[in-house]
């Protein structure tokens, strides 16, 4: 029994032990691969899975910051329109909503008593000269201290026009004015603010010296024939009117020479911006 070899001896055993070794080698050996696997494998999902969500939370806070920031700027807008609306009370806005209540009140004064009565007529007059004077001061004032306005921009002109326009019929209603005048002086003042509108798309026509005379010009020689004048003076203001009728047809016709001037000068610029466009 003793010669029996070792190796066949140890059989059993090994055979024994070899399904047991097997499973515990396959134990040892695929167990721990495959565990690991797993880990990693559920690690993975998990940083997957993590990915999108960190991109929610990044799109909400982006899109909350887009929000937050369009609300921001549109309360900005709204503060800056707050503001602009708040400045149309300025004093010179202010002088020219006088100019234009000044007008019906100008015209009861001058129809007073049937139009003729010489006191009602200077208290006319003295209606007249200040919407004149505050039409001097209140462009002054908004270029100077920068109050100038959208509704400035419209209602001076118009407030001009109201004012002279006013004395101008009221003078040829009561006999004191020929119409032609009238018409003149008036169809100029509009023909001229309509041709502004009309080219303003290719600039600004500016106020020349001649206009400023023409004006200053107008406003003296309506003045005086509000005045009940007798004399001389009654022969001058026929003169001053002249002058001023020649001035009003004059710097008119100067003004549709600037304004197909600015016309031909916007046409050529935009055809040749366009041409570097396409170039």
């Amino acid at each position: 029994m003793t010669g029996v070899p070792a190796s066949a001896a140890g059989g059993p055993s090994a055979a024994k032990g070899g399904p047991a070794g097997g499973v515990s080698g396959a134990a040892s050996g695929v167990a721990p691969s495959a565990s690991s696997d797993a880990v990693s494998g559920t690690a993975a999902e998990v940083r997957a899975s993590a990915v999108p969500a960190a991109g929610v939370v990044a799109g909400v806070a982006s899109g909350a910051g887009v929000d937050s920031g369009s609300k921001t700027a549109r309360g900005g807008k709204i503060a800056a329109a707050a503001v602009n609306q708040a400045s149309v009370w300025n004093v010179a806005n202010l002088l020219t909503m006088l100019r234009l209540v000044l007008v019906p009140g100008f015209v009861a004064l001058m129809l007073a008593d049937g139009g003729y009565d010489p006191a009602w007529r200077s208290f006319a007059w003295a209606a007249f000269a200040i919407a004149m004077i505050t039409d001097l001061f209140d462009g002054h004032l908004a270029r100077a201290y920068n109050l100038v306005t959208d509704f400035g921009k419209i209602a001076d002109p118009i407030a001009d026009k109201a004012i002279m326009g006013a004395a101008l019929i009221c003078l040829s209603g009561l006999g004191d004015l020929p119409w032609w005048v009238t018409i003149v002086i008036l169809g100029r003042e509009l023909g001229i603010t309509l041709l502004r509108f009309l080219v303003i798309r290719y600039g600004v026509i500016p106020a020349s010296r001649g206009g400023k005379l023409k004006t200053l010009s107008q406003g003296i020689a309506v003045g005086m024939y509000i005045l009940a004048l007798t004399g001389w003076l009654a022969t001058a203001r026929f003169w001053v009117m002249a002058v001023a009728v020649v001035l009003t047809v004059v710097t008119g016709l100067d003004y549709v020479r600037q304004a197909i001037v600015l016309r031909r000068q916007g046409i050529a610029e935009r055809k040749a911006a366009l041409e570097e466009t396409e170039a």
